[in-house]
């Protein structure tokens, strides 16, 4: 009976999960938590050794061993023949995207429960991957996002350091003890890096929530507006979301894209000016944003003219009324709030006010 308890307990207990001891990285912490979040790793002891003989005692092994075989549960991308890299994209993979690459599919179908071969699914996990796994991949493979060669051909220089604010050297900087830990917390290496990978992990949870529950319903919202903006306006170069808070740059670069076969958008089709409410509140103002050239930039297309800029309230409908009778054209409802001093965004106190300054923005 005795052996009988400890054979089912070594069958059923779960599986041990492998990396290297030493100093950390964010690459081997987020592989961790990765692997934990999925019911089979759940409660997965983790050992942090070099020792080959203990590694090979280990169930699956991530960033150590010298080995990459998923069949057999080996995670290492340091050999010298390691060329891996995710589904179109060019960036050598590291431990955390080895673990991505195989499980990410499971730990989003999970997590927005949803099948795993989901179309909704898939576009998360290239997003995922895009949008975070792959920089702690070139980070760890010392990979530039630009060809330093073509940054000092071109002369260019920073204009300050951001290495400390990077999610990376934040981990790094948790391989030492922590000042502001309670008296009594433990401060030895594995405690370190358990906190480092929850740490990490955790952003990584806050990204794929972000993405799961608000920019993949947001496709829908973007879409329709999209595709019925010539209803909105016969130029077809705005759009008007329902509600605030919208991630849609992404979306409608995303549709123009689509418009375009695939292609550059045409100019001449592009979107300028988006409007919604500032928030759901009945008699809530408007914005007016202007879509930027591309998705990170501070540049618009087309900004809100020079002459509102800066302005507010009372003033800002004289200079538009003024403007009207000048030129002829149509008057703007009173009830402007602001243009933004660099002309990115402006609001209104009502709908078809804040339309009317997309108009005439068009228009100038």
């Amino acid at each position: 009976m005795a052996e009988d308890s400890v054979a089912k307990k070594l069958k059923t207990s779960p599986p041990v999960i492998g990396t290297h001891n030493g100093h950390f990285h964010a690459d081997e912490a987020l592989a961790v938590y990765l692997l934990r979040l999925l019911p089979t790793y759940s409660s997965s002891p983790l050992v942090r050794t070099r020792d080959p003989a203990v590694l090979a005692t280990c169930h699956t092994v991530v960033d150590v061993g010298g080995e990459y075989d998923p069949a057999k549960n080996r995670f290492d991308h340091h050999q010298r023949t390691f060329t891996t890299t995710f589904p179109n994209h060019n960036t050598r993979l590291s431990s955390a995207g080895l673990v991505y690459m195989h499980f990410g599919r499971d730990i989003i179908a999970q997590h927005v429960s949803l099948p795993r071969d989901h179309e909704d699914v898939s576009l998360l996990y290239e997003k995922l991957y895009t949008d975070f796994i792959e920089a702690i991949d070139a980070n760890d493979n010392g990979i530039s996002v630009y060809d330093p060669a073509a940054i000092s051909a071109a002369g260019l220089e920073k204009r300050f350091k951001d290495g400390g604010v990077q999610l990376s050297s934040l981990v790094g900087d948790m391989n030492f003890p922590d000042p502001t830990a309670s008296p009594g917390e433990p401060q030895d290496e594995d405690s370190l890096f358990a906190r480092a990978s929850s740490f990490i992990g955790h952003v990584f949870l806050r990204k794929l929530q972000h993405a799961g529950f608000s920019w993949l319903p947001a496709r829908t919202t973007v879409g329709a507006a999209y595709h019925s903006r010539t209803e909105t306006h016969p130029s077809g170069r705005i759009i008007i979301l329902p509600q605030g808070g919208v991630p849609w740059k992404e979306h409608l670069y995303n549709f123009e894209k689509e418009a375009s076969g695939g292609s550059e958008p045409d100019p001449a089709n592009q979107v300028y000016y988006v409007l919604y409410p500032e928030s759901a509140t009945e008699g809530s103002k408007w914005r007016v944003q202007c879509v930027p050239v591309s998705e990170g930039s501070f540049e618009s297309r087309k900004p809100l003219p020079e002459s509102w800029r800066g302005v507010r309230d009372e003033e800002l409908d004289s200079v538009l009324a003024a403007e009207a009778e000048r030129t002829g054209k149509p008057k703007i409802l009173e009830g402007a709030v602001f243009v933004h001093a660099s002309g990115f965004i402006g609001g209104h106190k009502t709908k078809k006010g804040a339309l009317a300054m997309a108009v005439r923005s068009l228009e100038e």
